[in-house]
């Protein structure tokens, strides 16, 4: 996400690289290509051009520093228009009925329907809430029944009605169901509508006066880019809703939407999806995604993503057992099951600074851990607790078993052995730690 408008964004402030001071004519030079970037990534013009006429503002009325080269000035006045531009700061959702009502809407192929679950998803893990799910998209071919496989993965109930195909009316007994059963919050899955269908925007607006929703979220596909923005003002006209939710931020897509929806339709983005996987759903904040733009990394998110697995008592027993030379392939495989949760390898891989340019043309086998899995599933119980007993011919039933090499598994082992000696030595030398962060299981 976002690499190519990084990467002309860079280009951009080496314009000035070499240039003693800021001057209009070097600035004018440098923004000029950053706004040919912007429109590049289909970011709205007249933002595009607003955004670089304030930059323009900001930079001639700086002094540089001697410590400061005018480029490093350079991006942090962009970086921090880009955070404002975005929203500036982070935007939370409105929790606050009885039950807490939530309504959906947006674009057919959206992502309505899965973005619903994931938030059931998150709000229960996160937040200690009680949702149900309300399946009103009565018109989609298996949305109710995708609903319900959703729901069933994360633990979640979804509330249907067969055969009714009123939505109003399943979304008003939803909230009286989940009334009657405890329940403290209603999701309300709408089916995907035209803006110029005057008979579903009817339809969706007849859904919001009945339930009165405490937040109406607007969910849009980000690779649609600037379509995506007209969409939401034609949406925001009718519904006037709290919020944005970007969709497949972890695809091709070029951000104007996330540069522009903000602008146009004076809403926050509220979150940002970031992958299939139930769980590849963030808050999104403003200023972590100019740092990513800019090549800065994320640091403060993928730590945060670390310590959603972090277990206490779990760290405690690794220390103990990396200590007495136990570590063993049974814990090597719980620790690779761990950072699998984190999330798509190449989006963790782009949060530390500097790394992300440098896997620009790389492509990360999100399978990557498959054969190492493997290897170890075919071990006996015996041989994973006990790696040193894996002989020659035991390597070998084992590459038979998961259908690699003796060699794949030899190097398996050998990096396992010094990831061990490692690990150890860590442990041991650092008396000051009392503790070793580990992964949930």
């Amino acid at each position: 996400m976002f690499e190519n408008l990084s990467e002309r964004l860079e280009r951009s402030f080496k314009l000035l690289k070499g240039e003693g001071k800021i001057t209009e004519i070097n600035v004018a030079e440098t923004l000029k290509d950053v706004r040919r970037a912007l429109l590049d990534a289909d970011v709205n013009y007249k933002v595009a051009k607003k955004f670089t006429d304030t930059v323009k503002e900001k930079a001639l009325g700086q002094n540089v520093l001697s410590s400061v080269r005018p480029s490093q000035l350079m991006v942090k006045i962009v970086h921090d228009e880009l955070a404002s531009l975005m929203g500036g700061a982070t935007a939370d959702i409105n929790l606050k009925g009885s039950p807490a009502v939530i309504l959906m809407s947006g674009l057919q192929g959206s992502g309505k329907t899965t973005f619903s679950g994931k938030l059931a998803g998150m709000l229960k893990s996160k937040r200690g809430k009680n949702p149900l799910l309300a399946a009103c998209d009565v018109y989609r071919p298996a949305a109710i029944e995708q609903l319900r496989i959703l729901g069933g993965q994360i633990g979640i109930p979804v509330y249907s009605e067969e055969g009714n195909k009123n939505p109003v009316e399943i979304a008003q007994h939803a909230i009286a169901e989940a009334k009657k059963t405890g329940k403290d919050l209603v999701i309300v899955d709408t089916a995907g509508r035209l803006a110029v269908d005057e008979q579903m925007m009817q339809e969706i607006a007849a859904i919001k006066k009945a339930i009165h929703p405490d937040e109406i979220l607007f969910v849009v596909d980000a690779m649609t880019g600037q379509d995506a923005v007209n969409t939401a003002k034609e949406f925001n006209d009718r519904l006037d809703f709290n919020g944005v939710v970007l969709t497949k931020l972890d695809g091709d897509t070029r951000g104007g939407a996330a540069l522009s929806i903000r602008t146009v339709v004076d809403k926050p983005i509220k979150f940002i999806g970031t992958g299939e996987k139930m769980d590849a759903l963030d808050l999104f904040h403003p200023e972590r995604m100019a740092d990513r733009i800019l090549g800065m990394g994320d640091i403060v998110s993928l730590v945060e993503r670390a310590q959603e697995q972090y277990d206490e008592e779990e760290a405690k027993r690794i220390q103990k057992r990396l200590a007495k030379n136990q570590f063993d392939f049974n814990d090597f495989m719980g620790q690779i099951q761990q950072i699998k949760k984190m999330g798509n390898l190449k989006d963790l891989a782009s949060m530390i600074p500097g790394v992300s340019k440098m896997m620009k043309n790389i492509d990360v086998d999100e399978n990557a851990f498959n054969s190492i899995e493997a290897i170890i599933q075919s071990m006996t119980p015996v041989e994973r607790s006990n790696p040193a007993i894996l002989n020659g011919s035991r390597r070998q039933r084992i590459a038979n078993g998961s259908g690699t090499t003796v060699e794949e598994v030899n190097k398996l082992i050998k990096k396992f052995d010094d990831a061990r000696k490692m690990m150890r030595m860590i442990t041991t030398t650092s008396k000051g730690n009392k503790r070793m962060p580990v992964l949930k299981k």
